[in-house]
């Protein structure tokens, strides 16, 4: 069976794009997005992936001249999509630590417009103890510094060679975060002021939000897809249909003449505030989540599939997505309800199982950034409280409390502190219990109680579970 790279053809273009980071998500987000405006027409460039660790190999993608597959899987418009793209935007891969030399060319590429990363969110940090001196340096800060600087030598610190910086670590203002560390770690390293200056006015440092789920290799199916493909393809990555990619500037207009991936009729969005996209994402997305899956998982169910084909939870989902948190989104009504009705989509995607526990993990700290400022921001406005995100509440205190389903046990995944605190208080009883914790100011940044009838709602929903069980606590709010 021919390879990926021999049944697609692959164009020359030059080298526009940077990118620290092989990993599924970069592959699968922004090199296809790059490659779809290469085939519009509306981009001519490509991409050179730089292994930025000095853990992993790029044998594999070197050996399939950087072709690989990207297989898409949902649920589009309410109807099964599957989009099967080769993607041919990588030019090559080069290892910072092994081919020192051919990475630090890069610096001096005139082409060069614009640097993406993926280096997790411990990748954007600041390390007093890396060097300029080595080839390369240890963090990720140091290594785009000594680029930057290198540049800026490089052509004698001509304003027009600064370049598009697109953090896509989830670290909140992560631009900002990375402009912030490489500024520090140059004034460490005593560079010339001049060049701070122009590390910090000619290069666009850009916060971002980007938000597109990858499953990578499909292990399972991989003999299956390659027969129905005709060519064998060890890097196949899959992942969702639904894709956001939001690019924060003070020249908005400026970023999308230089890299206009918003003219492929792609979900790109370019904007001077990402704030209202962040919220919209982390209340309507992360948040149903949060508000949703410990109450599904008590009431005997596994999945979010699962959670989605359930009468009673699929409803639960739907309400307290657009009747509670949609209405505190700060844009558009009918974005928002566009927003959701992809959530939805999401959700229910039968290609990707998505289990309960595994969105449980570290419950408290997501309710506590998700979930509590809907409620606290709906009492605000309202003088009154949010039924079901209530509730979502009081099934984080009973999912957190016992420990067990059916008899089986599942380990709370918390902060120490949390999980100290449920340990020593769990057992005491619910009228008790619920005004100690709401007002545990050191948990929750403030003291919960103060919020009228906060305290009496939740034990009431508490005594609600207690009595008729999760499911049928549920199917009465409803």
């Amino acid at each position: 069976m021919k390879r990926v790279n021999e049944a697609a053809k692959k164009c020359k273009r030059p080298v526009t794009v940077l990118q620290y980071g092989e990993g599924n998500f970069l592959r699968g987000f922004v090199d296809y997005m790059i490659d779809i405006a290469n085939e519009q027409n509306v981009y001519i460039g490509s991409v050179q992936i730089i292994k930025n660790i000095p853990q992993g190999d790029l044998a594999p993608l070197k050996s399939q001249d950087c072709v690989y597959t990207v297989l898409l899987r949902g649920k589009r418009n309410n109807e099964i999509h599957v989009e099967k793209r080769v993607v041919t935007s990588v030019a090559g891969a080069t290892d910072a630590y092994e081919d020192y030399d051919e990475y630090a060319a890069f610096a001096k590429n005139t082409d060069l417009q614009v640097i993406v990363s993926n280096t997790t969110e411990a990748g954007i940090v600041y390390d007093d103890t890396d060097l300029y001196e080595l080839t390369p340096p240890n963090t990720y800060p140091g290594k785009l510094t000594k680029l930057l600087h290198e540049r800026y030598e490089h052509f004698n610190g001509d304003s027009t060679k600064g370049l598009i910086i697109l953090p896509c670590e989830l670290n909140e203002n992560n631009g900002d975060l990375l402009l912030d560390c490489c500024l520090k770690i140059a004034e460490h390293w005593k560079l010339p002021p001049d060049f701070l200056d122009w590390m910090k006015h000619c290069n666009m440092f850009c916060n971002t939000l980007v938000d597109r789920i990858m499953t990578g290799y499909p292990t399972d199916e991989a003999e299956t897809l390659e027969k129905e493909f005709g060519y064998k393809d060890d890097l196949i990555v899959t992942g969702e249909p639904f894709a956001l990619w939001v690019i924060e500037s003070k020249s908005p207009s400026r970023i999308s003449r230089r890299f206009p991936l918003d003219k492929i009729g792609f979900y790109v969005i370019y904007t001077n505030d990402l704030t209202p996209y962040r919220e919209r994402k982390v209340r309507l997305l992360n948040g149903t989540h949060t508000a949703s899956v410990l109450a599904a998982y008590m009431a005997g169910l596994d999945t979010v599939g699962d959670m989605m084909k359930d009468t009673d939870m699929r409803a639960f989902v739907e309400k307290v997505m657009y009747t509670e948190l949609a209405p505190m989104v700060p844009l558009p009504e009918d974005e928002v309800n566009t927003f959701a009705r992809s959530v939805i989509e999401r959700f229910e995607n039968p290609f990707i199982r998505h289990n309960l526990l595994s969105i449980a993990l570290n419950s408290f700290a997501k309710f506590k950034v998700r979930v509590l400022p809907t409620i606290l921001e709906t009492y605000e406005k309202t003088g009154s409280l949010p039924k079901l995100l209530t509730f979502s509440l009081a099934a984080f205190i009973r999912f957190y409390s016992v420990g067990e389903r059916d008899g089986i046990p599942y380990t709370v995944m918390d902060d120490d502190s949390v999980k100290a605190f449920f340990n020593e208080s769990k057992d005491k009883p619910v009228d008790v219990f619920v005004p100690l914790f709401l007002s545990r100011a050191d948990l929750w940044g403030r003291d919960l109680t103060t919020i009228s009838g906060l305290t009496e709602t939740i034990i009431s929903h508490l005594y609600r579970i207690n009595d008729a069980g999760m499911r049928g606590a549920v199917h009465g709010l409803l």
